[in-house]
């Protein structure tokens, strides 16, 4: 499934060329997932998953623990592609969970699904307040369940693989960093079909949370390039409106006595 890892973390997809037995933490995950999914199939065991999924109740009913919830309530219809999520999750997150190890893995899958949630809910919090709670019946229904913690592995995956060749539905080779944007290509796919604008944003978010708490610096480091980015952008167009307005001739860095721009 790839190639070439980034990380000299096992040779194919999934640590499956001999990297030992599987965590069992992660069999327990998965074992969550599905007993959650399972549940809302029974008269009167429903109400579990549906407590623990996000939901309005957050803002409306103080439900704040369906922040940290929601990825492990188990979402979708019984069949062969359920199964298949839940073999591909453990795919990935088997590899992140041997890169990053046991304590940074879990406090990456709970701070980027809590950070997601809250960017999520108020996004449909504000949007209640605007349109009405009836614009949507059902929000957050992209990012329910096993969907966010597919959110987080594969762009922890594209993240710490990189250099990786990912065959893509076993036929396509795409570069393992290409996933990130997959990943969000796919969340604008759902959102064009359901609407549903705090998933879409909560997808996103969660994307972005990943990929700053493993890119080195951290979060403060890509905060700090884009305030940079932010200043050079004021400043480039702050010399274009005095150029403009008063006429005048921005000299370059190499027609100066020294670097740095100079206004004539």
């Amino acid at each position: 499934m790839y190639s070439q890892s980034s990380r000299n973390v096992g040779g194919a997809f999934g640590g499956m060329s001999g990297g030992g037995p599987p965590p069992k933490e992660l069999l327990i995950l998965l074992g969550v997932v599905l007993v959650t999914f399972s549940l809302r199939f029974f008269d009167g065991l429903a109400l579990i998953p549906q407590l623990m999924e996000l939901s309005r109740g957050v803002y409306r009913l103080g439900f704040v623990w369906q922040l940290v919830t929601y990825p492990f309530a188990g979402v979708g219809v019984p069949g062969l592609w359920f199964l298949l999520e839940l073999f591909f999750l453990f795919l990935f997150s088997r590899d992140v969970y041997t890169g990053l190890g046991r304590k940074r893995f879990w406090r990456l899958l709970l701070t980027a699904a809590f950070g997601a949630g809250c960017v999520a809910s108020v996004v449909q919090l504000v949007t209640d307040l605007v349109s009405g709670p009836g614009a949507l019946a059902t929000p957050f229904a992209l990012m329910q369940g096993q969907h966010m913690l597919f959110v987080i592995v594969i762009t922890a995956f594209a993240v710490l693989y990189r250099h990786a060749t990912i065959m893509l539905f076993f036929v396509i080779p795409v570069p393992a960093r290409y996933l990130l944007w997959l990943t969000v290509l796919m969340g604008f796919m759902g959102f064009l079909g359901s609407r549903d604008l705090a998933g879409f944003l909560g997808i996103c978010a969660g994307v972005g949370l990943t990929y700053s708490s493993l890119m080195p610096g951290g979060i403060q480091q890509v905060l700090h390039c884009w305030k940079l980015r932010i200043r050079h952008f004021f400043y480039q167009a702050e010399l274009a409106r005095m150029k403009k307005k008063r006429k005048l001739r921005i000299v370059k860095d190499d027609e100066g006595p020294t670097p740095g721009p100079w206004v004539n």
